[in-house]
């Protein structure tokens, strides 16, 4: 009998008719239980223990020998993997410790312990083009994990790099959103470029603002400091090299992790400002002693104070003021920030991928100020065949900043916080607002809150970084990769200031301003790559070739003229009057060829050489390429037999490099002649004319470092403690100054190359293993640097020069001899008293004036008695931190020391000298008086009746300090909650500039400036005040 079929029916839709589904589902189920009925996994579980003290170890690798599955143990050192059968494999490894493969067999249950590894420092180090084993090391390298960025909750590297590493100095004076922070390595080696470190982040060189980065992303951290590691980069390596490698995905595993952190931030102090009673009683005490100083003005009328009776809305009756605004508190209030990051990262047998989202919310101290940022970055790495790999990576920033007009100097919030008049309100009854200028005779324009409400910039920023590369693998000993790698960047700045505010924008009935800056940067390298091992013989060699070019384009345009504020920047059109646009657009390129070979026999003597030819467009014609090679030796003692079974002393280095390396951060036209344009009136009508604004310098060239270093590297007792020690002597040479010319040339003076400068110092760093055993560990990390400057040539003829003068004079000298930064000025010696009135007279001062030292003794005060008053930088720093775990409670902290440094407290320069025009500094109230003669203040008077200010010692303080930098408690709970499995699940509470200790009468002794640059590194003139954290946060690791 033929056996009937039922044909397969398909509906008209292209959909599985209803009467086939039971078929294929009866289909499918048979599938699954043929499946179940093979090789069944069974799952290995155990604890992974410190060998030494037996305490957990979390974060080890598990991977089944020849595959890619794998796992990491919790924080409880706990594991938990699938294996097919009894012949698998485990292999556990963890960095500074053993590997170790342990078959499987028949258990269930594998625990294991590992060994620390006696060549525990050969982790591996990244530099430039490369990464390198420590112990190989023949050059000066910083380096910090990424877990350990992670104790402070930073919204920017710089401020996870601070006080880490010996020689790195990271100045932070803000809380201001989007600030970034100040870097040094090794001293000040320039006057007037650039002193920043290149930063370098992912193999794209020179990123121009690394703090894009969420810490959280990043994997690891190298602080590149002597010419052996630096010269790689040759032209951009004089200010020393940071290498950011941020994390990717690996084979094995997929790993899921949340950080999550608020904050609460509120100001470390506050300095406090008079009280309506005290301004008053200043007030009048000014007028009061108005005949004493300006008697002939005085008898003239020319003094005339306010009375509180005519002015009713101010005080009552009875000559009470009204109000009592306490300006400080209304503009600096405490805040929140939010920080949040999600990332995903895994990869099977021959790709990996890291995918990571972030979002942070970061409130400013200021009114109105706030930080708002997106971020996300894409890593894929794919071995496509047994000899190539490829891969890229992708990372996007978002971020808009909302800033007050909080720059030094000018009618800003900060100068107003302290020169707006307490007796006045924020606003009336009615609803308008309070200004100086509602009491007669005082300067300054709008009340700080009115200026923060209403006088608005926002700063929108795209960045993105994107790179793609290939290696090729010719031989194993020798491989070629090729990196094409770009940053684009696009900055937006809109300003605001409303049509009534007085002294900033009400002659211009309001003024709006958009500008607009594009960024363009990318490059292109190929390098070959050659290990070769010849018996006790080791060759390793680098040659590459480089091609770099950044270019930007900048516009601007301002609209006054405004009929209502409600417009705004939005719709700039609708200002009646247009100021001259402004556009601009710069580039520059670099061309370079590079290399580097390392030689090391018997892994006890090494050689490295390394050298870079760069030729780069800023530079004068007859200038434009440089060569700049270095040279290092090292000799790892241990290595030698009878150091061999030396129980104490388990690790040597000696170390040794000298070599040559650049500095191009100068402007990119700087070689050439420009020409500028005026407008004049001719004939009744403005015409335009073109004029020569400079001369070029066809022999314009780099400022170059030679950079000698000598240090050692000293493990004892097992490597519990590590020690590193380095000396260095860096002269810079070929300064850049304006050097002057005759005026008959039409200009004063030209750019040219001399001067030189020299940085020696002495860096130290200690890590150490205190106690470890299996319930309690305490370790102790120790960064300790100290630096001399010394100017070694000046000009052509080493004259002293007097850089600015900025407005409060001339406050600084260069000097052969002496260091950058020397700060310069009279010398107060307090005032003068009723008894030295003979004398003061014939310097043609008064009893309650200031005294200043006749230096000269000439009988006269003026700039001969200048003289040196202080230093910008530190003699030397030291940061402490200490590390302790019991059981699963962590606590760390960090102390900072700072001494030998100090600050210039400009803001003195208007707070305390100016008074009957404005609100003044509480210091005022300690001013001289019959009663009071032993003070360094003078004599309250109206500011128009002798008011003398100049730059001394006064206003020089000792900026020494010593600061709770970061202190953290953190809690490792459960791992395992139901059947959710945690690696790690802790939760954290911290606080950062958690006490200071210093004798500064400022906000914060570690100040920074808006002028004067390196020249002037500490001065403080209206400074965003310092803040005070506090975070809670958690970490969820599957």
């Amino acid at each position: 009998m033929k056996k009937k079929t039922t044909p397969l029916r398909v509906a008209p839709s292209g959909v599985i008719p209803h009467s086939f589904l039971p078929q294929l589902i009866i289909f499918l189920l048979f599938s699954v239980a043929t499946l179940a009925a093979g090789p069944k996994d069974k799952t290995i579980k155990g604890k992974i223990t410190d060998s030494e003290n037996g305490s957990a170890l979390p974060g080890v690798n598990v991977i089944v020998k020849g595959t890619s599955q794998g796992t990491s143990s919790n924080s409880d050192g706990n594991y938990e993997i699938n294996v097919n059968d009894n012949s698998a494999v485990l292999v556990f490894s963890f960095v500074g410790y053993e590997k170790v493969e342990v078959p499987v067999g028949d258990r269930t249950t594998v625990d294991v312990t590992l060994k620390v590894d006696s060549k525990s420092m050969d982790e591996v180090v990244v530099i430039g083009y490369g990464t390198v084993r420590k112990s190989d090391l023949t050059g000066s390298v910083g380096a910090i994990k990424g877990e350990k960025l992670l104790d402070r909750q930073a919204t920017n590297v710089a401020q996870s790099l601070q006080g880490r590493i010996p020689g790195v100095d990271v100045a932070v004076n803000s809380s201001a959103p989007g600030y970034q922070p100040r870097v040094r390595i090794r001293g000040v080696g320039s006057i007037n470029s650039s002193l920043e470190p290149l930063y370098v982040i992912d193999g794209i060189v020179g990123v121009s603002n690394p703090n894009l980065l969420n810490p959280n992303d990043i994997e690891s951290l190298e602080v590149l400091k002597d010419a052996s590691a630096t010269a790689i980069y040759g032209a951009r390596g004089a200010n020393g090299v940071i290498i950011i490698t941020t994390k990717r995905g690996k084979s094995g595993t997929t790993q899921i992790s949340y950080d999550v952190w608020g904050s609460y931030i509120t100001p470390a102090s506050r300095l406090g400002t008079l009280s309506a009673d005290e301004f008053m009683q200043v007030y009048n005490t000014a007028y009061d002693n108005a005949a004493k100083f300006d008697e002939q003005g005085f008898k003239d009328g020319k003094y005339v104070r306010n009375l509180p009776a005519n002015f009713p809305n101010l005080f009552d009756a009875n000559g009470k003021p009204k109000y009592n605004t306490d300006w400080e508190k209304e503009i600096y209030k405490p805040t929140w920030a939010q920080n949040h990051e999600l990332a995903v990262r895994g990869g099977g047998e021959k790709s990996a991928y890291s995918i990571s989202v972030g979002y942070t919310d970061q409130g400013g101290l200021m009114r109105n100020s706030n930080l708002t940022r997106y971020s996300a970055k894409l890593t894929l790495d794919n071995d496509a065949t047994k000899w190539l790999k490829v891969g890229g990576s992708i990372f996007i920033n978002k971020a808009l900043i909302k800033e007050v007009d909080g720059g030094s100097g000018g009618l800003n919030v900060p100068r107003m916080v302290f020169e707006a008049v307490p007796i006045l309100p924020i606003k009336y009854p009615d609803g308008s607002w309070g200004r100086n200028k509602d009491w007669p005779g005082m300067e300054g324009g709008e009340n700080p809150v009115r200026i923060a409400d209403q006088r608005t910039q926002t700063n929108p920023r795209t960045e993105i970084l994107g790179s793609l590369y290939s290696n090729i693998k010719f031989t194993p000993d020798l491989s070629l990769r090729t990196n094409y790698s770009y940053e684009l960047r696009f900055d937006k700045n809109n300003f605001y200031s409303g049509r009534d505010l007085n002294a900033l924008s009400a002659d211009q009935k309001g003024s709006a301003s958009i500008s607009a800056n594009n960024e363009f940067y990318w490059q292109f390298e190929n390098y070959f790559n050659y290990n070769k091992t010849i018996g006790d013989h080791n060759i390793s060699a680098l040659l590459g070739l480089s091609w770099q070019k950044r270019s930007w384009e900048n516009f601007g345009v301002t609209a006054q003229n405004f009929i209502d504020d409600f417009w705004g920047w939005h719709n700039i059109n609708v200002g009646n009057t247009l100021v001259k646009p402004n556009s601009s657009d710069q580039e520059w390129s670099l061309n370079s060829y590079f290399g580097r070979l390392n030689y090391s026999f018997k892994d006890r003597y090494l050689l490295t050489f390394t050298g870079r030819y760069d030729g780069a467009s800023k530079f004068g014609v007859n200038n434009k390429y440089a060569f700049f090679p270095s040279a290092a030796i090292a000799w790892n003692v241990t290595n030698e037999e009878f150091l061999k079974s030396n129980a104490t002393l388990t690790n040597l280095k000696i170390r040794a490099s000298y070599g040559k390396t650049g500095n191009q951060e100068i402007g990119q036209y700087a070689s050439q002649q420009f020409l500028g344009t005026s407008d004049v009136l001719l004939g009744g009508s403005r015409q335009t004319f073109v004029w020569r604004s400079s001369f070029g310098n066809p022999d314009l060239r780099w400022e170059y470092t030679n950079q000698l270093d000598i240090g050692a590297d000293i493990g004892l007792f097992n490597n519990r403690i590590d020690l590193t020690f380095d000396y260095y002597k860096k002269v810079t040479k070929d300064l850049l100054l304006n050097a002057p010319i005759p005026w008959s040339t039409g200009l004063g003076s030209v750019t040219q190359n001399i001067g030189s400068v020299q940085n020696t110092g002495i860096e130290i760093g200690v890590n150490s293993r205190n106690i470890s055993t299996e319930k309690f560990t305490w370790s102790t990390n120790v960064a300790f640097s100290a630096n001399k400057n010394k100017i070694l040539k000046l000009g052509r003829n080493g004259d002293d020069i007097f850089p600015g003068p900025n407005f409060l004079g001339n406050t600084n000298i260069l000097r052969i001899g002496h260091a950058i930064g020397t700060l310069w000025g009279y010398r107060r010696l307090g005032t003068w008293g009723t008894a030295e009135a003979d004398e003061a007279a014939k310097y043609n001062r008064l009893p309650g004036d200031l005294k200043w030292e006749d230096i000269n003794k000439d009988g006269k005060i003026d700039g001969k008695d200048e003289t040196i008053i202080g230093r910008s930088y530190p003699k030397w720093n030291l940061n402490v931190s200490n590390t302790f775990q019991l059981g699963k409670f962590d606590l760390s902290f960090d102390i900072r020391i700072v001494m030998g440094v100090n600050t210039v407290n400009a803001t003195k320069h208007s707070v305390e000298d100016r008074q009957a025009i404005a609100s003044s500094s509480r210091s005022v109230l300690n001013a001289w008086t019959p009663e009071n003669q032993n003070t360094h203040i003078a004599q309250i008077r109206h500011y128009n009746a002798g008011y003398d200010t100049h730059m001394d010692d006064w206003w020089v303080e000792d900026g020494s300090f010593i600061r709770g930098q970061n202190i953290v408690l953190g809690y490792s709970l459960p791992t395992k909650f139901g059947k959710v499995n945690f690696q790690r699940l802790r939760i954290y509470a911290s606080a950062q500039n958690f006490f200071l200790i210093d004798n500064y009468s400022g906000y914060d002794p570690e100040a920074l400036t808006g002028f004067g640059g390196q020249l002037n590194a500490n001065m403080e003139f209206f400074q965003y005040p310092r803040p005070r954290t506090y975070n809670l946060g958690l970490n969820i690791v599957f």
